[in-house]
């Protein structure tokens, strides 16, 4: 078999107006909706997308626009995946809890390889959300490495 890691050869670009997923399990619902209410400004100039609880509470709560998912458990987290490596995402801010298993945690787990593997930026905690959306790249273009999947898969085919 050739090599198991795709080359980062290929160049995405990502727009100034950046699509950003936002996804909290329920023990970090509350500092999800804090942090947000802080960056409510900033969040607004962009593309929301959020997992099932999440996304009703951002709307509700502070009135921004945000595309609605399935929960995480039920299939939100695997949703927002797909995204990502369809180049449909651009920023994931994942506030998890680390203090609460989830009946979903493969999923979890195979979402944030995804990002990975996409070069896609991740905030876990609000510090990390807090750097993520005060860089000078939230709202500019910015050019990323990401894996040419079309030359490993030719590839691995041959």
């Amino acid at each position: 078999m050739n090599d198991a890691r795709p080359p980062r050869q290929a160049v995405r670009t990502l727009q100034p107006r950046k699509r950003i997923a936002l996804i909290a399990h329920d023990g970090k619902k509350t500092e999800m909706l804090e942090w947000a209410t802080r960056w409510q400004d900033t969040l607004s100039q962009h593309t929301l997308i959020g997992t099932g609880t999440t996304a009703g509470r951002l709307k509700t709560a502070l009135g921004l626009e945000v595309e609605g998912l399935m929960s995480g458990p039920l299939g939100g987290d695997q949703q927002i995946g797909a995204r990502i490596a369809e180049q449909q995402l651009d920023v994931l801010v994942f506030f998890w809890d680390p203090f609460a298993p989830q009946p979903h945690d493969p999923d979890v787990k195979a979402l944030l390889r995804l990002a990975a593997l996409w070069n896609v930026p991740v905030a876990c905690n609000a510090a990390s959300a807090d750097f993520l959306l005060s860089s000078p790249y939230l709202s500019e273009r910015y050019d990323m490495s990401i894996p040419d999947a079309n030359a490993w898969a030719q590839a691995r085919t041959v």
